[in-house]
């Protein structure tokens, strides 16, 4: 660069950014060695960082993981054929590596090391709903404001595992890192926020996922407050103001001396839900007021649960320091997510009718969300598709008889129960249900996603209808998705 150039006013008055110094890779074979006291083969440089070889692309480092029935060395030629820059691994190969003694605890540390060399603002999420499109949300609306400097876990990566590599995968310069946190028993979530170490917490809600290991509603409200405990000096505790539950996790923040924020209805809410009416295009025009202001956005997303889940993403964004005029436009433009929410135009006889793919999780809460805004949506015919809810254990029957309330106040045409818990609901739908136009509810009960595929076939899907596709993940009802919104 000339003398002359280097000068020039608009260059010597360029604001300094330390970030500017910091690598534009994401790794090097010489930092990962260091960080995770391994020994590098060669000199090599990697982009990104993936753990399953039919996802590697160019650049990538394969973290060739062992598990009990699995072992991620056999499929390092995939990797490499995928486009792997590197790899980690426990025993010599022929590719360019990271040699470590134990290739697991080598990613927890590549992921300590990222933490460490950060200077973002860190957000955690977790809650037993919402907590997947809430960590969306908040990253669509850092990403926006901080023009790509955003990062976050992907998928539902949030486990001992999912969390450190998305840890490993955050580049040096990111102004923002946004990480979900899931748990099934308590202590998890406190393992992963320590590796997080999060400067703003968010806890979306509290409801009986889980509850067939944690026993209690009080046990899982214990479990996802101890993503406090990871907190950053000065860090920020975001909690449900309507939950009945709000007071216990207040307590469990106030014994940390961290700073507490609260969303939702009720007056005592730091961020409060002033007005919330439906908008043009199916979503909800949200006014919000928070210490020092109000504020007017939209949010594209239907249901009176992503008005909720709007103000978390407010307050995270506040918290963090972000623009919350960024995060309203954010808001106004998020789609569902494939498995929460996506909305499908199917072709049918006559024309087009909706599909709503929320088949990726459901328990008690997420059900009855989803099911009420089943029944705001308009349409000639609502057919709820439900399959079973998971890990309920002994409380599950009655949770799932307990559906039938908003079956009905849906004004559910036909209701396809799938999988041998939702017997419950079959039972009590059989008790002569009607809708609340006076009509009865024609329901079906069957074992299985295949099942169901031919139930809802027989059936007959026309223009007009709208079809609610909800269940945990481990029923298989994307299967049903993916046959329903295929190309025919």
């Amino acid at each position: 660069m000339s003398a002359a150039i280097l000068r020039h006013p608009a260059y010597v008055t360029w604001p300094a950014d330390p970030r500017d110094r910091l690598p534009l890779t994401l790794w090097s074979a010489k930092d990962i060695a260091e960080a995770v006291g391994g020994t590098a083969s060669h000199d090599f440089q990697v982009a990104g960082v993936e753990m399953d070889s039919r996802d590697v692309v160019n650049g990538d480092l394969f973290v060739a993981l062992k598990g009990e029935a699995m072992d991620g060395h056999r499929f390092l030629d995939k990797a490499f054929a995928n486009g792997a820059a590197g790899a980690l691994v426990d025993r010599p190969v022929d590719w360019p590596h990271i040699l470590v003694e134990d290739t697991t605890a080598a990613l927890k540390a590549l992921a300590a090391a990222a933490r460490e060399r950060t200077a973002a603002k860190i957000i955690g999420v977790t809650g037993s709903v919402g907590k997947t499109g809430v960590k969306e949300a908040i990253f669509a609306s850092l990403e926006r404001a901080s023009r790509g400097a955003a990062h976050r876990s992907i998928r539902s990566y949030n486990n001992h595992v999912g969390v450190p590599l998305s840890l490993a995968r955050m580049p040096a310069r990111s102004r923002f890192g946004v990480f979900e946190m899931g748990m099934n028993n308590a202590g998890e979530i406190e393992r992963l926020t320590t590796q997080v170490r999060p400067h703003v917490a968010v806890i979306t809600t509290i409801a009986p996922a889980h509850i067939e290991n944690l026993g209690s509603m009080e046990a899982i409200a214990d479990a996802k407050a101890e993503i406090f405990l990871g907190l950053e000096p000065g860090g920020v505790a975001i909690i449900p103001a309507d939950s009945p539950y709000f007071e216990r996790l207040e307590a469990s923040a106030r014994k940390l001396g961290v700073r507490i924020v609260s969303f939702g209805k009720a007056r005592h809410a730091d961020m409060r839900l002033l007005d919330a009416i439906p908008s043009a295009n199916g979503g909800s025009l949200v006014t919000c007021e928070f210490p020092g202001g109000r504020l007017c956005y939209t949010v594209a997303e239907p249901g009176e649960h992503w008005v909720m889940n709007s103000l978390a993403v407010m307050a995270a964004v506040r918290a963090a320091g972000g623009d919350m005029a960024a995060a309203g436009l954010a808001l106004a433009e998020m789609g569902g997510l494939k498995g929460r929410g996506a909305r499908h135009g199917i072709d049918v006889p006559g024309g087009k009718a909706l599909l709503i793919d929320e088949s990726y999780n459901a328990n008690p809460a997420s059900m009855r969300a989803t099911l009420a805004q089943l029944g705001a949506t308009p349409s000639g015919r609502r057919i709820a598709v439900l399959g079973a809810m998971k890990e309920l254990g002994d409380f599950g029957p009655q949770f799932h008889a307990a559906l039938a309330e908003p079956v009905v106040a849906a004004d559910v045409d036909y209701a396809l129960l799938v999988g041998d818990e939702m017997g419950a609901l079959a039972r009590e739908l059989g008790k002569a249900q009607s809708s609340v136009l006076g009509k009865p509810i024609a329901w079906a009960h069957c074992r299985n996603t295949d099942e169901a595929i031919e139930l809802l076939e027989d059936f007959g899907i026309v223009a007009g209808d709208a079809v609610l596709v909800k269940g945990s993940n481990s029923v298989g009802l994307g299967r049903l998705v993916e046959h329903f919104t295929r190309v025919r």
